[in-house]
C-alpha cells in the first residue's frame, strides 16, 4: 500500500468540555490550592477526600430532583457485573418490530425468541447468583416480557399481510420498557457537587459523634454536562469547606466568610466583592415562595421558558435569573427581606453584625437565592472582575435541613462554600498575574564530559536535589556548546560544568548564565553560593 493510499491517522482531542491545564498553568492552580491549604488550616479546617462517584440518589435528595443539575446535567451509568446481561438487554432496545416486515416469518419468530429468551435466561441466573437484587422492576421483567412476547409472536403467526403496526409495536415496545427499567446494578453518576458528599461522609463515618462542630474541606473535579463558556466546563474544579454540628451560631456564618475573604487576599484576587442575603428557613420561607409563584403566574407571559418552568418547580431560580428581558420584571417581585420570620430575621441582622466586628465589608444583594434545594437562611456569594456577567468565584450558604434530610441527626446544622477554582484562576490570569515568586525554575544544569565526570555528575545531582535545588542532568553526553546552549534553552540560572579537569581537583565550573559569571568551587561552596542566588 503506496503512502498516499494508507488510512489518516486519528488525532485525538480531548472531549468536549473538558480540557488539559499545561505546565504553564499549574503552578498558578499549586499556588491557589496551597494557599487553601495554609489559610483553612489556621482556621482550623481538615482536608477530606472523596470520590468522585457517588449513588444518584444522594443528589436527587440534597440537590433536589426537579433541580436542573439532576433532570439536565449529571453524568450518570450504572454500575454492573453482569456485562452479557446488559449486552442482552441493549439487543432488546435496539431492535425494531416494523423490521420484521422485511424477514420471513421463521427469521422473524427466532429473533423475538432469541433476543427475549438471552435476557431472560441471563437474569434468571443473574437473581439466582446474586449478582442482581430481585426488584420490583426485576419481578416485572420476568413476568412481563414472556406474555408481551407470546403476544407478539402470535401476531407474528398471523403473516406479514395480516400484521398491523400496533400488533407488533405495541407487545414490543412494553418489553423494550421492562428491559429498560431493568436496574443491573447501583445507578451511579460523578459528582456535581462537594457539599451531599461531605454530608454523606460525615453520616457515614459517625463524625456527629466528634466534639463541637466539625470544619471540612475538600478541592476536585465535579462534573456536569453544561454548555461549555468562558470559565465553565463540564469537567470543573471547586474548593469546599464545610462547618457542621450542633450549633447555628451567627458567628458561624460571619467566621466562615472570614476565611474566605482572607484567602481570596492572600491569592491576591483584586476587586473580590461579597454579596450577602437571608432566604429564611421552612417556618417562613414556603408563604413567601407562595407568593412569589403567584406573581410569576402574573407575568408568565413575559418571561422565558426557563424562567416559565421554574415558576412551578422552584420560584426562587427565577430571581437568579440572567435574562436581560426579564430584569425589570424581576425587580418588581416582592422581597424575600419582607417576609423573614423574626428568628430568622435576628440570625441575619447578628450575621451582618458579626460581619462589621470583623472589619469585611459586605452588600446585600435580595435576589442572591443560590441554585439548590438544600439551602436556607444566610446565603453569599463573591465576584472578581475578568469573568463577563457569569462572574462569580464562590457562593455558598447554610442549609440546617441536609444532614436531617440525609439520614444524620435532625440536629446537626450545617454552612458551607464551594470556590470555583477554574474562574478564580481566570480572573488571576486577567489580572496579570504574576507567577515569578512561584515557579522555581531550574536551578542548575550539570554539564558532564566524559565517562568519570558522569559518575560525578550523578552523585552530585542527587545531593544537590536532597537539599532542594531543580536539577537537570542530561542522560547522555553533549559536545560543550550544545550543552551550554540547551541549558540556556531550558532556562537554567546556572550551568554547572564537569570534565577531566574538575573531576581531577575535586571541584565544579559554575557559571551563572545571566552574566555568564563562572568560578570554580568546591560542593560545600557551591551549595552555600546556590543558596545566595
Amino acid at each position: 500500500m503506496s503512502s498516499s493510499t494508507q488510512p489518516k491517522k486519528r488525532q485525538f482531542q480531548s472531549i468536549k468540555g473538558v480540557r488539559d491545564i499545561l505546565p504553564s498553568e499549574t503552578a498558578l492552580w499549586n499556588h491557589i490550592e496551597n494557599t487553601a491549604h495554609e489559610v483553612f488550616a489556621t482556621f482550623c479546617f481538615r482536608e477530606i477526600r472523596l470520590p468522585v462517584m457517588e449513588n444518584i440518589e444522594l443528589f436527587a435528595r440534597s440537590v433536589g430532583e426537579e433541580s436542573d443539575i439532576v433532570t439536565k446535567e449529571m453524568f450518570s451509568f450504572e454500575e454492573y457485573g453482569w456485562t452479557p446481561l446488559d449486552t442482552f438487554r441493549r439487543n432488546i432496545i435496539s431492535s425494531n418490530p416494523i423490521d420484521y416486515r422485511k424477514v420471513s416469518l421463521t427469521i422473524a419468530v427466532d429473533s423475538v425468541k432469541s433476543h427475549t429468551d438471552r435476557f431472560l435466561t441471563a437474569l434468571n441466573e443473574a437473581v439466582e447468583l446474586g449478582e442482581i437484587q430481585k426488584t420490583p422492576e426485576v419481578i416485572a421483567a420476568l413476568q412481563g416480557i414472556p406474555k408481551q412476547r407470546d403476544e407478539l409472536l402470535q401476531a407474528l403467526q398471523c403473516g406479514p399481510n395480516e400484521w398491523s403496526d400496533s400488533d407488533l409495536g405495541v407487545p414490543w415496545n412494553e418489553i423494550r420498557r421492562l428491559a429498560r427499567d431493568t436496574r443491573l446494578g447501583e445507578q451511579l453518576c460523578l459528582r456535581p457537587e462537594a457539599t451531599a458528599s461531605v454530608v454523606r461522609a460525615y453520616i457515614e463515618h459517625g463524625m456527629h459523634t466528634l466534639p463541637g462542630n466539625v470544619k471540612l474541606y475538600c478541592m476536585g473535579p465535579m462534573f456536569r454536562r453544561e454548555r461549555p463558556q468562558k470559565g465553565r466546563y463540564r469537567q470543573f474544579y471547586q474548593i469546599d469547606a464545610e462547618v457542621l454540628g450542633p450549633s447555628d451560631a451567627p458567628g458561624i456564618d460571619a467566621e466562615l466568610i472570614e476565611m474566605l475573604m482572607v484567602y481570596f487576599e492572600r491569592v491576591q484576587l483584586q476587586g473580590a466583592t461579597l454579596y450577602i442575603n437571608s432566604i429564611g428557613d421552612k417556618n417562613c420561607r414556603p408563604a413567601y415562595v407562595e407568593r412569589l409563584r403567584g406573581e410569576l403566574q402574573n407575568v408568565r407571559d413575559k418571561l422565558g421558558p426557563d424562567s416559565q418552568r421554574r415558576i412551578e418547580t422552584n420560584p426562587l431560580r427565577v430571581l437568579d435569573s440572567k435574562v436581560e428581558g426579564e430584569q425589570a420584571i424581576i425587580e418588581k417581585l416582592p422581597r424575600i427581606a419582607e417576609h423573614l420570620c423574626s428568628d430568622c430575621r435576628a440570625h441575619y441582622e447578628e450575621v451582618k453584625r458579626q460581619l462589621g466586628l470583623r472589619g469585611i465589608a459586605f452588600q446585600e444583594n435580595w435576589r442572591l437565592v443560590r441554585g439548590l434545594d438544600y439551602y436556607m437562611r444566610t446565603t453569599f456569594e463573591i465576584t472578581a472582575p475578568g469573568l463577563g456577567s457569569q462572574n462569580a468565584v464562590c457562593g455558598g450558604g447554610r442549609y440546617d435541613g441536609l444532614v436531617e434530610m440525609l439520614g444524620g441527626p435532625a440536629a446537626t446544622k450545617g454552612i458551607g462554600f464551594a470556590i470555583g477554582t477554574d474562574r478564580l484562576v481566570l480572573s488571576l490570569q486577567e489580572a496579570g498575574a504574576d507567577l515569578s515568586v512561584r515557579q522555581s525554575g531550574l536551578d542548575v544544569y550539570i554539564a558532564w564530559f566524559g565517562a568519570a565526570a558522569q559518575t560525578m555528575a550523578i552523585g552530585l545531582a542527587r545531593r544537590l536535589r536532597d537539599a532542594g535545588f531543580v536539577v537537570e542532568l542530561p542522560a547522555a553526553e553533549m559536545k560543550f556548546g550544545k550543552a551550554l546552549g540547551f541549558a540556556d534553552r531550558l532556562k537554567a540560572r546556572h550551568a554547572v560544568i564537569l570534565g577531566e579537569d574538575e573531576v581531577a581537583a575535586g571541584v565544579v565550573t559554575v557559571k551563572r548564565l545571566a552574566d555568564a559569571k563562572q568560578q570554580k568551587l568546591t560542593e560545600p561552596e557551591l551549595n552555600a553560593y546556590l543558596r545566595s542566588q
